[in-house]
């Protein structure tokens, strides 16, 4: 098979599915000069772990991370997202001219002085968010990290279990 036959090109949607050494189709995002498929795992939580991220905060989060992703960074994409009363899951596509660590500054800076001006309860934290975060990049095991983010709740009360599926090589 030539590397032409194992290509598929979308022009509406900037995007190239190349078949993989697993007989996978992968999503290779398409710029200038660039071609890529870059997927980051992130956790972060709030100050000290205090669990403030209750109902209703969770929603107006959600909401909030996307439109501030909308807003400041176009090509930017959050895949999956899951929010429990004290820390935070996200499945981001970062392009390669963005450095991680300022597009996770701003979601938790531009997210902290929203939700403090929003909800009584918050307005008394000078901050919101703990310094640090986790990150992890994401390649073949993406819908494991997907399948963990969606079910992150269930995960922490031991109801679900993450098992990889394991694919034969063509």
């Amino acid at each position: 098979m030539s590397r032409d036959e194992n290509r598929e090109w979308s022009q509406s949607t900037g995007l190239v599915l190349v078949g993989s050494w697993y007989n996978q189709w992968v999503k290779i995002k398409v710029q200038a000069h660039v071609a890529y498929q870059t997927q980051y795992h992130v956790v972060w939580i709030p100050k000290y772990r205090h669990e403030v991220l209750i109902e209703g905060v969770k929603q107006y989060l959600e909401k909030t991370f996307i439109s501030i992703v909308e807003e400041r960074y176009p090509d930017v994409y959050i895949v999956e997202q899951n929010i429990q009363t004290d820390h935070v899951h996200m499945l981001i596509e970062i392009p390669p001219k963005y450095a991680v660590s300022t597009v996770i500054g701003v979601l938790k800076g531009v997210s902290s002085r929203l939700l403090r001006k929003k909800f009584e309860y918050l307005k008394l934290r000078n901050e919101l968010w703990s310094v640090g975060y986790f990150v992890s990049s994401v390649g073949a095991n993406e819908s494991v990290i997907k399948r963990y983010i969606k079910y992150q709740q269930k995960q922490d009360r031991g109801q679900a279990t993450l098992v990889e599926e394991m694919k034969p090589r063509a």
